[in-house]
């Protein structure tokens, strides 16, 4: 039995996948503020999962952030009470198990690389671009993430072949100017096409498709960057496909209109790319942490 958790900054997922593939159990628990709460609640849904199940499963854990290497203790963690703790050696304490704990963009890789989209592809790039903007990688069966475990932080690289409109580019959280996730994520489409302050980018597409000139422009430019950034990881990479994953994943036009674009930044004669949409939704994340042990 394998044990995938999500702990996401409102709610925390467990599913549990058989030796096939299937699933025994799936529940959601809202994720509680404080850190010991949370060491609390994941440690009652493994509980729960294995007596269930009748089987002692191997757990593996998706986050909003990544475990130092040089620390141990999680870092870069959009749910702040993370940051700064041993989450992996707390939750083996709790369990009395080993944990595996990665990126939650490298769980949706994981996901869809093993039986989702990215299915019979050596290696995917899998995209997630919703509040932030992340992505992870898959090769071969297994997650690269690198000495500095940063293999896949593409959203806080700078956006390519930026115009001069758009230099520096917005100040980013992390503390630098110009990165992909301050053009690409949601509330940048939404400040993009609505100012300041904006955040919600939902109704951006169905007003361009009613005739909102704004609204349309906004979807062009947003459209326009993605290419050029994933342009680029074409020709660092040269991923056999680019799964996209999170809220803004389900804009349609997106696979129609990022290839053709992308095409002119890729460094050689043909452009052969596909760019899809995540099989498994936003359960990629559960779904890839269930398969942090598959590679041994």
């Amino acid at each position: 039995m394998r044990l995938g958790i999500d702990l996401g900054g409102t709610k925390i997922e467990i599913v549990a996948l058989d030796r096939d593939g299937a699933v025994r159990l799936r529940r959601r628990t809202t994720t509680p503020a404080e850190y010991p709460a949370m060491i609390e609640a994941i440690a009652r849904l493994v509980e729960e999962a294995d007596r269930e199940t009748g089987a002692r499963g191997t757990v593996g854990v998706g986050i909003p952030g990544s475990l130092s290497p040089a620390t141990g203790l999680v870092r870069n963690a959009n749910s702040q009470a993370l940051n700064g703790q041993p989450l992996d050696r707390d939750l083996a304490a709790a369990l009395g198990r080993e944990v595996r704990v990665t990126n939650d963009a490298n769980c949706l890789a994981m996901s869809e690389a093993a039986a989702g989209a990215g299915a019979g592809h050596r290696t995917v790039f899998a995209v997630i671009i919703g509040t932030g903007c992340g992505a992870g990688i898959v090769t071969s069966g297994r997650i690269l993430d690198g000495p500095n475990r940063t293999g896949g932080e593409w959203g806080h690289t700078p956006l390519p072949w930026m115009r001069p409109d758009e230099f520096p580019g917005p100040r980013c959280w992390c503390g630098r100017h110009g990165c992909i996730e301050t053009f690409l994520c949601g509330p940048a489409l939404a400040a993009d096409c609505d100012g300041p302050g904006a955040r919600d980018a939902g109704s951006i597409p169905a007003r361009a498709a009613a005739g909102e000139a704004k609204a349309a422009a906004a979807l062009a430019r947003h459209t326009d960057r993605l290419a050029r950034a994933l342009g680029m990881i074409a020709n660092i990479l040269d991923p056999d496909i680019v799964v996209l994953g999170g809220g803004l994943s389900n804009m349609a036009h997106l696979y129609s209109d990022v290839p053709p674009l992308m095409a002119a930044h890729v460094f050689g004669d043909v452009a052969r790319t596909s760019i899809v949409r995540a099989r498994h939704g936003d359960s990629s994340g559960v779904f890839g942490a269930a398969r942090l042990w598959d590679a041994g």
